[in-house]
């Protein structure tokens, strides 16, 4: 039986660089730094939530590490501590977050949290379709990706939920982490669904001119086509 979780207005969060967080994704994260081992020890005795926010390297107002404003909370899922005092664990994302404020840094960043709700945008039946569509480029882009995981393609097929599968996917097979937390921030699904739709065409289409251009060559000898 599943236990419904509370989301906390208050939690702990680690700012991150070039990493948009999303509810479902499984994150594994190695926790070396000291603050972040203290967080670590005191999210285990209570609830073991904690956020996970994006660094926003465009800020100017002189914070420190200032994060963008949304981000997701996550649950260790799993935990290993290491005889060194470092641990890895797998957080587990829960749903995306509006961060209200920043409450204190010291032992490390705390703050003050909303839960933000995805709309859907479309009918249902359209966001299905869409999900569709994403699920067939998804394995267009594997295919033409040397060394691609099927894992991942096999992951996907289990998801039918549209908001699921994009989050799923954009956390996993999109590499430009200014649209990540576009996606990220973007809570009408369909529309969420459409930027993806969009971002992953282009890398198809171009990957596809690249197989063409480079004429059954391998990649070291392209320049003789």
């Amino acid at each position: 039986m599943e236990v419904e979780i509370q989301v906390p207005d208050e939690v702990p969060v680690m700012t991150l660089p070039n990493l948009a967080f999303f509810p479902q994704a499984l994150l594994p994260l190695h926790i070396f730094e000291p603050r972040y081992r203290r967080m670590l020890g005191d999210v285990l005795e209570s609830n073991r939530i904690f956020a996970v926010a994006c660094l926003d390297g465009t800020a100017s107002d002189g914070q420190f590490e200032p994060p963008h404003r949304v981000a997701s909370i996550g649950l260790v899922r799993a935990c290993q501590k290491n005889d060194n005092g470092t641990s890895n664990l797998l957080l587990q994302g829960l749903c995306r977050v509006s961060i209200e404020g920043i409450i204190g840094e010291e032992p490390y960043r705390r703050i003050r949290i909303r839960a933000l709700a995805s709309e859907p945008g479309a009918a249902p039946g359209e966001n299905a379709r869409l999900r569709r569509e994403l699920s067939h480029l998804i394995r267009l882009k594997l295919k033409l990706s040397p060394g691609a995981s099927e894992g991942m393609t096999d992951l996907l097929k289990t998801v039918e939920d549209p908001e699921i599968f994009a989050d799923i996917a954009a956390f996993n097979l999109c590499d430009d982490v200014p649209l990540k937390q576009r996606l990220l921030e973007t809570l009408d699904v369909n529309r969420r669904l459409l930027l993806l739709l969009k971002a992953l065409r282009t890398e198809v289409d171009a990957a596809m001119l690249h197989l063409r251009l480079q004429g059954g060559l391998p990649d070291d000898r392209i320049s003789l086509n």
